[in-house]
């Protein structure tokens, strides 16, 4: 346990470095940030020296011109007469960096956030080798960790990598609840996931589906009360979430204090959620906005996921010891991707924008580990050229922007070629040899053999 608690430890440290490394990038132009960046940071430092969330005289004092060097336009609506402006960012994530803007500025609310986005991916390291041994634990850690989506947003002013380490720890603490339920694991669970909402509310649907795996869990175990009591202590967070937007914004969500007219989705009817089907094989190939074109890694995690299915259809859980417990934390894992997936896919407002590629699911990224693990266990010489691809893609790219022209958020370097040719030639020899049926396992030192049909 020591030894593995120190790779998780050396795992944070590096990607903490890494991460750190990336402070000063550029977003656009002259700016180092871009999007809803310089609002956190605006709401931040209304927190930190007015105590409120009220950016009417912020705005009018241009005080954001320290860290934005162009004019801001507020998202939400004004009130002149009351000189009142609220945000639309909600108010969890400038709460969460307001202690650091308040000590060191923005640069220490950028080293704070890539602490907690190094800690999401070591926690997902502890998830991975609940899947899959080291060196395929740790292999593919490192891959995702050092790619270029989590290079880009590894000191982002953005919530993601936060809900990316809420998220993992809380099924860390779900699933050692599954196996032995136990008061700290399973209200720690539920705490944890009652803090998405206040971070924003497209992350709750994500937190919905750990919460259902824990309360079946712990009613397959007899433990209603405990489920009953977690639920309640997520539905009082959620009542107060209501209560403080009621109150500043004028709604459930701070989505009500948009411009009239906006809604948070962009969707207006039926046919404009159909039509959004195509986003989902965009997130993942598109070439402006898709995630496998700078991570080529991440098509271990489909490999991930076909395994999965796989051993379900094999009932492989019936032969082999030791696979059940496997196959529920992937399963967990993948559910949870899956849900921010769809989420993304239907309810993010737009594709496109001023961020990197991914910024919709960037904060399931992490829980897409364990699967790439599986899937680097499978396939691991395509996994080390499609690993080598992604680091060489991330590399790339902090080159282009720390001593060219380029930026994360608009001039974007455009990803090599070689790594494109190269990715897909891996893909093709996989293919061509096609992908392993379930051979020889080991989980948990028993060993067990499963022969799949030709």
């Amino acid at each position: 346990m020591l030894r593995v608690t120190g790779r998780a430890a050396l795992v944070w440290l590096l990607l903490f470095a890494v991460y750190a490394g990336t402070l000063g990038l550029r977003a656009f132009d002259r700016s180092v940030y871009a999007g809803d960046e310089p609002r956190y940071l605006l709401s931040a430092r209304s927190l930190a020296e007015d105590g409120n969330l009220n950016v009417f005289d912020e705005y009018r004092q241009k005080a954001y011109s320290g860290f934005f060097p162009y004019v801001l336009k507020p998202r939400g609506t004004s009130d002149a007469t009351t000189a009142t402006l609220y945000d639309p960012v909600g108010a969890g994530f400038p709460l969460l960096i307001t202690p650091a803007y308040k000590l060191g500025g923005p640069h220490l609310v950028e080293l704070f956030l890539a602490a907690l986005a190094a800690l999401a991916v070591a926690l997902a390291y502890l998830l991975a080798l609940r899947v899959t041994p080291d060196p395929w634990a740790l292999g593919a850690t490192l891959a995702v960790g050092l790619s270029a989506p989590l290079i880009a947003y590894g000191s982002a002013i953005y919530p993601d990598m936060a809900v990316g380490a809420l998220l993992a720890g809380a099924a860390l603490l779900a699933l050692a609840a599954a196996e032995r339920p136990t008061r700290p694991r399973a209200f720690g669970a539920f705490v944890l996931l009652a803090l998405l909402p206040w971070l924003g509310t497209r992350f709750v649907v994500a937190g919905l589906v750990i919460v259902v795996f824990l309360v079946a869990r712990l009613r397959a175990q007899r433990r209603g009360l405990m489920a009953i009591l977690g639920c309640e202590i997520a539905g009082f967070s959620a009542a107060l979430y209501i209560a403080l937007n009621e109150g500043l914004y004028g709604g459930f969500t701070p989505y009500s204090a948009e411009a009239p007219g906006t809604t948070p989705t962009g969707a207006h009817s039926a046919s404009d959620y159909g039509r959004r089907v195509d986003r989902l094989f965009g997130l993942l190939a598109d070439r402006h906005y898709g995630l496998l074109c700078w991570a080529p890694i991440l098509f271990l995690a489909l490999v991930g996921a076909w395994l999965l299915w796989r051993g379900r259809r094999e009932r492989l859980g019936q032969a082999l010891p030791g696979y059940r417990a496997m196959a529920s934390a992937a399963g967990l894992c993948l559910a949870v991707v899956g849900a921010q997936f769809l989420v993304a896919a239907f309810l993010a407002p737009t594709m496109h924008g001023f961020w990197f590629p991914g910024l919709h699911v960037i904060a399931v990224l992490p829980l897409a580990i364990p699967l790439v693990a599986l899937g680097l266990r499978h396939l691991p010489r395509l996994g080390v050229v499609l690993a080598g691809l992604s680091v060489g893609a991330s590399l790339w790219l902090y080159l282009a922007v720390r001593i060219g022209d380029f930026g994360l958020a608009s001039d974007r370097p455009d990803v090599p070629r070689v790594i494109g040719v190269l990715g897909l030639l891996a893909l093709a020899a996989a293919a061509a040899a096609r992908i392993p049926r379930f051979q020889t396992f080991t989980w948990g030192g028993a060993r067990g053999r499963r022969q799949g049909h030709s």
